[in-house]
């Protein structure tokens, strides 16, 4: 990184901080992934095994599409209906549809689960 790092250039080519800089200097937004999840995941199948930054970005970038197709094709099939909710079944039905096979058969069953014991927690 450079010298400059922090400070900011001002009129007249001086370098410094005016009075005010130290408050207008803004906190990087947070970035929200899947890190914790996908990390937590690998361990319940492969305990010693252990993942890259890179591996984990890939892995941050397909669980980002994966959500957005399916959160999209729910969407789509509750306008059909004319609906304004998305509802467990719309989502069902969207795994059905966008996931192949035996992987759709394994998600729907996760998902029945996860809905039904999150209803009896209640």
């Amino acid at each position: 990184m450079s010298a400059e790092h922090g400070q900011q250039q001002q009129s007249g080519g001086r370098r410094g901080r005016s009075s005010g800089d130290k408050k207008s200097r803004r906190r990087s937004r947070r970035k929200e992934t899947y890190s914790m999840y996908i990390y937590k995941v690998l361990k319940q199948v492969h305990p010693d095994i252990g993942i890259s930054s890179k591996a984990m970005s890939i892995m941050n970038s397909f669980v980002n599409d994966v959500f957005e197709r399916l959160a999209g094709e729910a969407a789509r099939l509750a306008q059909y209906s004319g609906r304004t909710t998305l509802t467990s079944r719309e989502v069902q039905t969207a795994v059905r549809l966008l996931l192949p096979g035996e992987l759709a058969k394994h998600a729907v069953s996760e998902g029945t689960k996860a809905v039904t014991k999150y209803t009896s927690s209640k």
